[in-house]
């Protein structure tokens, strides 16, 4: 999804970023070895990408979920979204570094169901808290703890929305392109429109 207005802000890179934004680049450079796109348009806040890259370390690190399930967070919330960018780059993450099926991947993608009923429930609470804005119903947390996790796992979930929240939506107003590297599993919302806008999509719950 891109917003109708796109931000004009040049892409920062080590070359030519000021001190403040280089910093914070030469953090993203060490933690995740390469200079993402999405990096060099979000640091025209430094803060913007640098409380993106701290709270992402921090659930990678922290979040008690697995690597599989991380991917399953982040690739739910950028979807829901509709983060072209980021399920894209999500879904290639998932299937290389952290081993995910592309079962899984497309299922999410797809928006049909997870062939994991732990990784289903996972992805629909996810979804839920999304949607609803952090208002779960009671029956959906029920549902969730008795899938094996916990409501710490609940607070985990609200850091990851957090920290996609701040990719997506910048990458909603920059239309960033998708590196190179990302683009064999380059994703397309379904819900676009055909001018471009998004179709409602009505809470289920």
């Amino acid at each position: 999804m891109q917003s109708e207005y796109q931000l004009t802000l040049t892409p920062q890179t080590l070359d030519n970023a000021k001190p403040p934004a280089r910093a914070v680049l030469e953090q993203a450079l060490a933690q995740v070895g390469f200079i993402p796109n999405m990096y060099t348009v979000m640091v025209n806040s430094p803060g913007l990408l640098k409380t993106y890259l701290d709270g992402y370390a921090l659930f990678r690190q922290q979040s008690g979920f697995t690597p599989t399930e991380q991917e399953v967070v982040f690739l739910t919330i950028s979807r829901e979204n509709g983060c072209e960018y980021c399920v894209s780059a999500h879904s290639l993450l998932a299937e290389i570094m952290s081993k995910v099926p592309p079962t899984v991947t497309d299922a999410i993608r797809d928006g049909s169901p997870i062939p994991d009923a732990k990784l289903a429930a996972l992805s629909e609470f996810t979804r839920i808290m999304v949607v609803n804005r952090g208002l779960p119903r009671r029956g959906d947390v029920v549902k969730f703890l008795s899938a094996g996790y916990t409501e710490q796992h609940i607070l985990e979930i609200v850091l990851a929305i957090a920290v996609k929240t701040l990719s997506n939506y910048a990458n909603h107003l920059f239309h960033t392109p998708l590196d190179s590297k990302f683009a064999s599993r380059s994703w397309r919302d379904p819900r676009q429109r055909a001018d471009g806008g998004r179709q409602a999509v009505l809470p289920t719950t």
